[in-house]
């Protein structure tokens, strides 16, 4: 894990969404992702829109399950850089106490959990968090991707038909 942000400049919209602090809110952010990607030209089923899922999922259910303060939603931006090859996906909650681990935790193979930050561990070429003012802290992720096929991209126009 490193605790200094690296910026992911887009050229390309990024995503940015709040949800509610609740499993339902933690599988509507991974969906959303998922979308996204599709829209700058990464199918559902490929690689890279699979890793981000993962990283999302597992980001957001940390968020829901370890970073939810009542009253407050979490927060999902994901962005894409082409040019570096990297989606950078953040998800900010309002534990400003909760911080992940400086190094993913060992699971016993037996064990009902504890692999969530294993796997973005895996997924991800870095991974930290940082603090949020005025409360909170926001944890990132950047996944390395090949550059989309043009013709996968979806135009805007068809997008929401």
């Amino acid at each position: 894990m490193q605790t200094e942000t690296t910026n992911v400049q887009s050229e390309l919209p990024h995503l940015a969404a709040q949800f509610t602090s609740s499993p339902r809110g933690a599988r509507l952010a991974r969906q959303l992702a998922v979308r996204h990607l599709e829209e700058q030209g990464y199918p559902p089923a490929s690689d890279a829109s699979c890793a981000v899922a993962l990283v999302v999922a597992e980001l957001a259910a940390n968020a829901v399950l370890h970073g939810r303060v009542p009253g407050h939603d979490f927060g999902l931006r994901v962005a894409l850089d082409t040019a570096a090859g990297l989606v950078r996906v953040e998800v900010a909650d309002a534990a400003s106490a909760k911080r992940p681990p400086t190094t993913p935790p060992s699971s016993a193979p037996e064990g009902e959990s504890g692999r969530g930050l294993l796997l973005v561990d895996t997924l991800a070429v870095r991974w930290g968090s940082t603090p949020r003012r005025p409360l909170g802290k926001t944890v990132w992720a950047e996944v390395s991707v090949s550059r989309p096929t043009p013709s996968a991209r979806i135009p805007r126009d068809e997008k929401l038909a």
